[in-house]
């Protein structure tokens, strides 16, 4: 029962750090979408040119995000306490 409990703590840990990778992903994605090509959000910087700001905190974030998740996962599937705890 024991042993039971525990395989299931490893999956669910691993299923939450793959949605915390795959958020990291997506806003690196949209942050890089942003930064790379602003024809689309131009209307928009203009209005508050401190906006544009907002897109390099978002690509911070998800990087930190991405490799927070990446880790998690592999801390989670191999059991390794360092890995989970960084």
């Amino acid at each position: 029962m024991e042993g039971d409990c525990l395989s299931c703590m490893k999956y669910l840990m691993f299923l939450f750090n793959f949605f915390i990778f795959l958020g990291g992903a997506c806003l690196l994605g949209v942050g890089i979408w942003v930064i790379v090509d602003p024809t689309g959000f131009r209307e928009i910087v203009a209005a508050n040119p401190l906006l544009f700001t907002g897109a390099y905190i978002m690509l911070a974030m998800g990087a930190m995000l991405f490799l927070l998740g990446f880790l998690g996962c592999c801390g989670a599937i191999r059991e390794n306490k360092c890995l989970l705890l960084s």
